[in-house]
Formats: structure tokens, C-alpha cells, sequence
């Protein structure tokens, strides 16, 4: 990565404006939290070549081998922390509409927190938020893209049949420094729509995405599955699930397809 061409042209107002770049870092949501606590202006981005220690929802490990494009961004939203929730979406329509209309790539966001490539995996987003009762201190988006390695070679056996990354999808390496400059100007500009106008053009646009939308799904809440068709995403983020006795239930949990 050619740290001097994170920036380079990058035509944003507040993102990316400030970068802590490392070769290597336990996780850079971590990073950029220890930041914020230090009062890190809003759009300030840690991006790392490489984490030891990087995670996903439900504090799962996310492997992170060279070549992948791995940032958080500092947020200071003037929302309540309900609507806070909903950023994870902003993130994932970002990389769902740059993937697709940089690298005409066919795309599927899934709920909550993935962006996929024929049913693989090619980016996890880790949305975490500071508050007190319903007021945001700041929020931290954690984006992780696969993009430059091959998976068979730079990840574990077990997710080969899982994961994707864009070399394996275009055959070929792309710039990640343009990649990451595409992200910031997309996310920044939803980041100020969720702002001026709520959740609702967000989901709305995200939402077409999302093919598992009208499957039948499963939902694992702690130790209890839930399974029926997935009918919509609600106004407050969680999953519609019409489940099998035809009742209707609101659910916020790990998704499968069945």
C-alpha cells in the first residue's frame, strides 16, 4: 500500500482528511476507539496493511492477510443511539454500490453486517458505538475488504468455501488505494444522507440488494433458532422473520440461508 496515495485526489470534506496508517495492529476499531477517546476529529481513519487481532460481530475473528483494505472511521453523529444502530447499513450499501459500479461486480448485502459475491463473503463491517442513555459519543465503522490476495492461499481451509475476494473475482490485483478513496467519498456522502434524512433512503436503497430477502432463513439468538422467511428488514434494523406457524417475529441475530 502507497500510503502517500491514500489521499491523492480524494474528494471528500471530512473523511480520510486524517490518517493513522500502521503496517500491523491488533484491530483498528480498537485503535480508532482509543483515539476518539482523545477527541479524534469526525472522518479520522486508522487503516492497517495488516490485523492480528481484527474482529467481526459477535466478537468472531476476522482474518486480515495482507492485501486486504482494512480502515475505521471516526463518527461523531448528532443522532439518538437507536438510529446509530442502523450505520452498520450505511457502510455495507457503501461497499455494495462501489463494488458494484467501479468493478461491475454483482452484489448482495446480508443482514446485518456482510456484503457478498455469488454467496462468499468479500466484506465484514463492525458498526460499535459510545453513549450515554440515548446520546452518541462517537461511533466507529470498521470496514474489511478482501481484495488483493487469493483465498485458497491467504486464509484458513475451513473458509475457502465461504469467502471471496476481489483478485479471485476480476483475475487480476486492483489499486487499493483507489478502492479506499472510492469508499470514503461513497460512505461519506450516505453517512450525510442517513444524517439529513434518517435510515429510511439507506435501508430503502440497501434493501435491493439483498437477496436473501423472501428466503427462508435461520436465526440463531444465543442458543435459540428461529427459522421461516425472511420478509424484510424493519425501521429499526432488526429482521422480519414470518416463521413457520405463519406468526411474525422481529429478530436480531446470526443469518443463514436453509
Amino acid at each position: 500500500m502507497n500510503v502517500n496515495m491514500l489521499q491523492e485526489g480524494l474528494r471528500t470534506k471530512q473523511f480520510g482528511k486524517r490518517i493513522v496508517f500502521l503496517h500491523e495492529v491488533g484491530s483498528t476499531n480498537d485503535c480508532a476507539k482509543e483515539l476518539a477517546g482523545y477527541d479524534a476529529e469526525e472522518g479520522t481513519v486508522v487503516i492497517a496493511e495488516t490485523q492480528t487481532a481484527g474482529r467481526g460481530r459477535l466478537g468472531r475473528e476476522w482474518i486480515s492477510p495482507k492485501g486486504g483494505l482494512y480502515f475505521s472511521v471516526i463518527l461523531r453523529p448528532k443522532i439518538s443511539a437507536s438510529e446509530a444502530v442502523k450505520l452498520v447499513f450505511v457502510a455495507g450499501l457503501a461497499v455494495a454500490k462501489v463494488l458494484n459500479e467501479v468493478y461491475e461486480l454483482k452484489v448482495e448485502t446480508k443482514w446485518p453486517n456482510d456484503v457478498l459475491i455469488k454467496g462468499k463473503k468479500i466484506c465484514g463491517i463492525l458498526a460499535e458505538t459510545n453513549t450515554i442513555s440515548e446520546k452518541v459519543n462517537y461511533a466507529i465503522i470498521g470496514v474489511g475488504v478482501n481484495a488483493n490476495f487469493n483465498v485458497e492461499k491467504a486464509l484458513l481451509k475451513e473458509l475457502v468455501k465461504t469467502a471471496t475476494s476481489l483478485e479471485d473475482e476480476l483475475g487480476k490485483k486492483i489499486r487499493v488505494e483507489e478502492l479506499f478513496k472510492t469508499l470514503m467519498e461513497k460512505l461519506e456522502t450516505l453517512y450525510f444522507l442517513l444524517l439529513k434524512e434518517g435510515s429510511a433512503p439507506i435501508l430503502s436503497e440497501w434493501k435491493k440488494h439483498a437477496d436473501f430477502l423472501g428466503k427462508r432463513v435461520e436465526v440463531t439468538i444465543g442458543d435459540k433458532k428461529f427459522s421461516g422467511m425472511a420478509v424484510d428488514v424493519g425501521v429499526d434494523g432488526s429482521l422480519i422473520l414470518k416463521q413457520e406457524n405463519g406468526s411474525v417475529k422481529l429478530v436480531s441475530g446470526d443469518l443463514v440461508l436453509i
